[in-house]
């Protein structure tokens, strides 16, 4: 397993980081040697954030957890990556070879809560007006939601613009 750590706006000691290591290689029990692990550490506005993010032969698992303190945050965020592991056991067995099938068998199952099959159930149709990016931002504050699909003026394409946890804004611009 290969364990990158990465920092945004904090100051990680060696201690943390052997913490988050030895805490992160109890995985190793579901994968290869080969495996990539990446750790981000980052604080904005006095909170703490890791981003625990694995990938494998084009499959990418991912969790983030926020608090005050980024040693509750490793003890909250492993056991979100392992419940995604045991999830998706079946498609990362088909998709990957640095999978363990043998580790991870019909014997292994923790207590899981029955989960509730997601669905549609809200449709929505509206009016792609053209309009600039700083306009959707406009508009995107004015109604006070997370994102706002629009039609880009100047490329004549869809777009998205989204609000990101920093308070800046990202744009999704899509290619046909």
């Amino acid at each position: 397993m290969r364990i990158e750590f990465l920092t945004k706006n904090y100051n990680a000691s060696d201690k943390l980081k052997d913490v988050i290591t030895k805490k992160v290689e109890r995985l190793d029990k579901f994968f290869e040697d080969d495996v990539r692990v990446k750790i981000l550490l980052k604080e904005a506005n006095d909170v703490q954030t890791l981003e625990l993010t694995i990938m494998l032969d084009g499959i990418v698992m991912r969790a983030e957890v926020s608090s005050g303190n980024m040693y509750d945050n490793i003890d909250l965020a492993l056991p979100k990556l392992e419940k995604q592991i045991i999830k998706h056991r079946s498609k990362l067995m088909s998709k990957s070879k640095k999978f363990r099938i043998k580790e991870v068998g019909s014997d292994y199952a923790p207590p899981v809560e029955q989960e509730k099959s997601h669905g549609v159930v809200r449709s929505k149709t509206f009016e792609l007006v053209p309009m600039t990016v700083e306009d959707a931002i406009d508009e995107l504050e004015l109604l006070g939601h997370n994102f706002f699909v629009f039609c880009n003026k100047g490329t004549k394409s869809v777009n998205v613009v989204y609000k990101r946890n920093d308070g800046d804004y990202g744009l999704i611009e899509t290619v046909v």
